[in-house]
């Protein structure tokens, strides 16, 4: 199961914005669709209200519902959160889960430098974690979930980060490899078939290197090994 956590604002307690729910459907059925043969459904989570709002996490705290939905629903099922933007910092925040078994966030907001509490990454242990992040995204510090990868790597082995040169926040000018890449890392991961050659050499290598990994221009076009 995929629980895919939208974009959002900082503060906001108004209803969710139906365009980032509608946003982010065709990257939902480009994951369903990669991942039929092995049974996988995807779902795209509609948050209570469209904001973080500080300590209450509200998207966090709605990812962690959606998970006990899932065991309620389907029982043991493993679970692979994957969101973008505000919903990446969820999926890293909610991977405690005991449903989690991996997490995938895509340009992730996260805390500035300044921020008195560094972002915990304790509740990353033991699952497959898997940074996207393009280098000239002006709306979240690509350098802030590279320290956060750093950081995760030493709690977690199972971690690494990819950079999309020269693309933005939404991922767009490179948007099939990105999508090619999230597929390999959630069937790789909820399914134990082998990584591509790029995703398995990064989660491998020491830091920097599998913290920087550029994804290749034709990533999913090319053979896996």
């Amino acid at each position: 199961m995929v629980l895919l956590l939208p974009d959002g604002e900082a503060d906001s307690r108004r209803r969710p914005s139906t365009l980032s729910y509608a946003i982010q459907l065709p990257f939902a059925r480009a994951l369903a669709r990669a991942g039929e043969g092995d049974g996988l459904a995807v779902h795209v989570l509609r948050y209570r209200c469209r904001g973080w709002n500080a300590d209450d996490a509200h998207p966090a705290e709605d990812a962690a519902w959606a998970a006990d939905e899932v065991q309620r629903l389907y029982g043991d099922v493993p679970v692979c959160l994957v969101g973008h933007g505000m919903g990446g910092r969820a999926a890293l925040r909610a991977a405690g889960h005991g449903a989690v078994t991996s997490v995938l966030a895509m340009a992730p907001w996260l805390p500035e430098r300044t921020a008195a509490e560094p972002e915990p990454v304790k509740q990353l242990m033991g699952r497959r974690v898997l940074i996207v992040h393009g280098t000239n995204d002006e709306r979240t510090d690509p350098e802030l979930s590279y320290r956060l990868a750093e950081r995760a790597k030493k709690a977690n082995r199972d971690t690494c980060r990819f950079e999309v040169h020269s693309d933005g926040h939404a991922l767009r000018q490179h948007r099939s490899e990105v999508v090619a890449l999230a597929a390999d890392f959630v069937r790789g991961s909820l399914f134990t078939r082998s990584y591509a050659r790029p995703v398995a050499d990064a989660l491998a290598a020491p830091p920097p290197l599998g913290l920087r990994m550029p994804l290749a221009a034709g990533f999913g076009r090319s053979l896996r090994h």
